[in-house]
This record gives C-alpha cells, structure tokens and sequence, in this order.
C-alpha cells in the first residue's frame, strides 16, 4: 500500500493588526491544496486541537480564517480522501499568523472516516458564527481500512423508487415527452453520502439531477426565445454499438441588478427534529448568505412552524431586522408542516407584489408529524396554492430522517425547484453563485418531445427523468404542469439510442396482424436522426407567465462524433452520466466504469472556476475504492469505444 504523506509550507507573518476580533485575540488563516495539482480544497475541515473544539471549513478558494487565544496551538486539517496534516503555530494576541497546508491522496483503505460535529459561538457583532468540534464515526478502519459496513443512522430517511425506463422500439413509440427538471438534491445527498465513507441508497441517485448539477458553458439565446438549444451525438461508453444524444438547454443570463424584486417569503422548520447542527444551525448560516444578497428593492418576511405556525417577521427590506430574526430562531416541538405551508402562502397572498417575483422558500428536513404528512396530501395542497403565482423553492437539511421523496413532491408540484444543502458550500452556491437562478423562473412549464426517425433510430431510451415523464398528449396540454427554468439555469438530457440495424434490447411487442411497416416519408429519408420540441410559458413580466405555451423545434442530423473528440459539454455529461448509473445500480449499463467515467471526467475537466468538477472527480475516486472494498468490480473500458 503506498504511503503517503501531507506536504505543509508554514510562514509566519510579521504581526499586523488583527480586523474583527478583540486585541486579546489572534488569527490564523491561511488555503488548503491539493499538493498534486495545486486546486483549492473547498470544505476541508480545519481545526484547532485541544482549543474547546474551534474550527471551520473551507471556502470556495480553499480559503479559512480562525480566532483564536494566544499560545502555541496544533492545527488540523482533514478531508475526505486526502492524509490529514498537522502544524504546530505560535499566535500572539493582536496578530495574524499565515498557515498553508497542501494535502495529498491516500487510497481509501487509509481513511478514517471522521465527523465534524458543528457548534454555534458569536462574532465580534454578535452574530452567529460556526465552529466545529472534532469527534470520530463510530466506523473508524478495520486492519486499516475503511469499514464498509459503516452506516450512521439514515433509518428514517424516505426515497422515492426509482423506476428506470427501458428501450423503445421507434416504430412502436415514436414520440418521448418529458418536463425539464433543474433540481439538483440528489447529486448534493449523495455527495453527503460519499464523504461519510458509504454508497448512497440507489433511490437516492437520480441520474439527471447528477448531470444537472454542473455548468457547462453552453452560448445563451440569442433569438426570441429565453434559452437556446444545442446538440451532440456521440458513441456510448458503456454499449459501443449504441449512440448518446445530448440535448442542452441553456437559460438566458441575467445580471442581478435586471432582475425584478424579489418578495420572499421563508418558511422555517423549526420542529425539535431540526435541532442537530446539520440542520437549524446550518440553516441559519445558510439564510444569512441569502440575505447579505438581498438588493434594496427585495422583501423578507418569516414564517415558522413546529407544532404551530407563526409570522416571525412581517416583509421588510431591513436587512438587520431579517438577520436578527434568523439568529434568533430556536428548535422544539412536532412538526406541523402542512399548517406552516398554508400559513407561509397566506402570507404570500396578502403582500403579494405584481411587479416582482413571489415565493416561498421552505427550509425543512421533510419530517412531517402532525396533520397531513403523506406525500399525497401535501400534492394536493401545493397544487391548491400554486394557483395563486406563489412559486415554490423547498431546502433539505440533515440526516436521518431526511424525507427526500417528500420534498421533490412538494417541489415539483408547486412550480418550483429542490435543493438538498450538505454544507455551507452547497447554500453558497444556491444563494449567491446562482442567486437569479433560483429565484427568478424566465420560463415555466417547459416540456420537451423527442419525435425519433425510424430510418435512423430503431430504438431508444431517455436516461434518468423517470419521474417527470409526461404522456404524448400532454406536451400542447397548457394545463399540465412542467418544470420550470430559472435564469441562467442549464438542462441536459441524454437519450441512447440503437441505431437501425442493431438489435433493440427490449421485449417490443408481438407481430401485428393488420399493420404493416409504413413506408418511410420523404422526412424519414432526410437523414435526421430526430426532432426535438419544446413548449414553454414565456414569463410576460416580473412574477407573471403567458397562460398559452409557445414551441419551437430543432432537428438533430448530422454525423456521430467518437467519444474522445466530442466537446467537453457531451464528454462531462457522459462521465457524470456514467458514474450516477453505477451508482444508482442501473440494470442498463452493462459496461459502464467508475475508471472509464475519472477518465473521461479528468479530460473533461477544463475550466473549473470553483471546483465544482475536481470535486466530482475525487468522489467518483471514492465511489470506486467503496465499491471495490466491498468485493465489486469495475472493468475499464477505452476511451476510443
């Protein structure tokens, strides 16, 4: 087994006055990297041994900035993944002292899987700031490897089963309906799952939010409608006699200060079940980025719920006001969800601005106790509200009793969206990288159909979307409900298909008596290979939409392109797609493999701002060494298949 060992650069800054703290204090701050290619670690633990437990996590620049007493102090860093490092610091009061850590790998049987149990303490202002105290999982590494068989408590946690889709055979189903869907909770709870050490439920992984849940440079609209559509067809790594079609859906971009206001309301669990730090205090560090985004023009108002609900705060723009009602929130009692959801709409109704977009935010863990609970139910209450032009945005929190099935249920049917925060760096992502996206919807309803050429496509099948897909008849039914795109929001899709003259791997249907193979027209002899629809209600103004959806179409014609020379957008979303079918036990990806999605992922890498996708790439790192030590196996297969 190969030894590895963490590479630390230690510089000592002359003193300097420390800002925020009180001149009794010290700070040490400093980035942590990854010593091989020199990339930021977001979110690696940084601690302060034996100092009651302070600590923090990195930012997006793998950026962290610790208070601290005077004395010589051992900071340590811990990351998933990587060989955690120690170094001994002398801080003095009144001054800043400069620690950088780059951290190397290490195989998964060297990892001890350890938990940062997070603490609430205040700032110089009073406000609450997070700290971590350092504890171990009860899995800690049997023989020095990983214990696979590690499970921190997740009994209660509810998913929805996932029902993969199989081929279709184009002369029998033509047509493939389906809403968009830009939710990406499933990527963010599986990332919580691979960074405790363990495979996330296959429920749990739905493969579209893993391939919508990264940025792919894609052009933005430059014609009449919001968003632009571009395709690619390559091969498929895992059938090398099938195809992949991607269709991207880029949503025009926004800057901030374009967008109308936002009149918010947020809607805050604060049941007894939320009292663990992965969830109410996570929450309010979460809110507290949200609001330091707030333009003078939005409002705020607060509802919460346990056993009852109440109004908190009436809409304000004070952001002090806003941020002290945050702070103050305490967890107890059941949880009335149902009452808070009518409560939280309620509110929405009476302040209900024309000019501006209206929604509600719910931040929850989905444990609904008292009155309506099951997933049904709360469709039928959304679906009540949704009319009013409330829109819907539903936050996850915690572990255990997390409800995922609940949440993307309520989400879904109330024109809105699902995000599932694992950490602070999650909430950063969703308040403030993507801040127009989440809370401004330029299109709703949108729905796509995929009308296949026999000529071309003997079969097919949509990968992932299993629980958006529509009937055929639904996608010019302007009542049925769809998905909405936020701005600057990205969708993609990927279809495999069976190109004519390769066996369909389905069971079709028997021989029909009275029918025929129709004779092709002169638009299956055109050599297109499909036709994409899309239908949408273009937004009119802040906060209203068209009630009649408007179309377009795109043909997709045109060569296949070998995997390895197809663009980085297709490359990335096949290595995704891939690793999310290992991961999620998919019975049609025969030979898929988490060494073939690293190596198409490494070259599909690029740029990476924020590290989004060197992220991605060490969990499927870690996907692969679980599987492998619990007796899986993982055949390469070559890029040029």
């Amino acid at each position: 087994m190969l030894a590895f060992v963490a590479a630390l650069s230690l510089l000592l800054a002359a003193p300097v006055p420390v800002v925020g703290p009180s001149p009794s204090t010290g700070v040490v701050s400093g980035t942590v990297t990854d010593a091989e290619t020199g990339d930021p670690l977001v979110g690696a633990n940084v601690l302060v041994v034996g100092l009651r437990g302070v600590g923090t996590a990195t930012d997006i620049g793998g950026r962290y900035r610790l208070e601290v007493e005077p004395g010589r102090h051992t900071v340590r860093v811990a990351y998933v993944g990587y060989q955690a490092a120690t170094a001994e610091v002398e801080v003095r009061a009144g001054a800043a002292v400069t620690l950088d850590l780059a951290l190397e790998g290490h195989t998964l049987g060297e990892v001890v899987v350890e938990y940062e149990r997070p603490m609430i303490q205040r700032d110089a202002v009073g406000a609450p700031m997070l700290t971590m105290s350092r504890g171990r999982g009860v899995a800690a590494t049997v023989g020095g490897v990983a214990n696979p068989m590690y499970r921190p408590p997740t009994d209660r946690e509810g998913y929805a089963a996932v029902d993969e889709v199989g081929f279709k055979a184009s002369l029998d189903a033509p047509l493939s309906t389906f809403s968009i869907d830009v939710d990406r909770a499933s990527y963010s709870n599986a990332r919580r799952f691979l960074t405790d050490g363990r495979l996330p439920p296959e429920d749990a992984v739905r493969v579209e939010e893993f391939v919508n849940s990264f940025d792919y440079g894609l052009d933005g609209p430059t014609g009449e409608h919001p968003f632009a559509v571009s395709t690619e067809i390559t091969t498929a790594p895992w059938a090398p006699n099938h195809h992949l079609v991607r269709i991207g859906l880029q949503g025009e971009r926004i800057d901030s200060d374009d967008l109308p206001p936002a009149n918010l309301v947020f809607l805050i669990d604060v049941s007894g079940s939320m009292q663990s730090p992965d969830k109410l205090q996570l929450l309010q560090r979460a809110f507290r980025l949200l609001v330091r985004e707030m333009r003078p023009q939005d409002k705020v108002a607060l509802v919460v719920y346990a056993g009852a609900s109440g109004v908190r705060l009436a809409p304000t723009s004070d952001k002090s006001a806003i941020l002290e009602a945050i702070d103050d929130l305490r967890a107890g009692g059941s949880t009335g969800g149902a009452e808070g959801l009518r409560l939280a709409y309620q509110v929405a109704r009476q302040n209900f601005d024309s000019e501006a977009t209206n929604r509600v935010i719910l931040a929850t863990d989905g444990d609904f106790n008292v009155g309506e609970s099951s997933d049904a139910e709360m469709q039928r209450l959304i679906e009540a509200e949704r009319e009013s032009g409330v829109f819907l945005s539903v936050l996850g929190f915690g572990t255990g009793n997390l409800q995922d099935s609940k949440m993307e249920t309520l989400a879904g049917h109330g024109n809105g969206n699902y995000a599932y925060i694992d950490g602070i760096r999650e909430a950063e992502r969703v308040f403030v990288r993507e801040f127009g996206g989440t809370l401004f919807a330029i299109a709703k309803d949108v729905k796509i159909q995929v009308e296949f050429n026999p000529a071309r496509v003997a079969g097919y099948r949509l990968v992932g979307y299993e629980n958006r897909a529509l009937e055929a008849e639904d996608f010019r039914d302007d009542a049925k409900d769809a998905g909405e795109l936020g701005a600057g929001h990205t969708v993609t899709a990927l279809y495999e298909i069976v190109p004519v003259g390769v066996e369909v791997p389905t069971a079709g249907v028997d021989g029909l008596r009275y029918q025929a193979t129709p004779a092709l027209t002169a638009a299956a002899q055109s050599g297109e290979w499909m036709t994409v629809a899309l239908r949408y209600k273009p937004a009119l103004e802040a906060g209203t939409f068209s009630d009649e959806s408007v179309g377009l179409e795109v043909a997709v014609a045109g060569e296949v392109v070998a995997l390895g020379d197809a663009t980085e957008a297709t490359r990335w979303a096949v290595a995704v797609t891939e690793a999310a079918l290992l991961l999620g036990a998919s019975d049609y990806a025969p030979g898929a493999s988490y060494s073939h999605a690293l190596e198409l992922a490494q070259g599909a890498r690029g740029d990476d701002p924020h590290g989004d996708r060197a992220e991605f790439i060490r969990l499927v790192e870690t996907a692969r060494a679980l599987t492998s030590s619990q007796g899986g196996t993982d055949r390469p297969v070559a890029l040029g298949d």
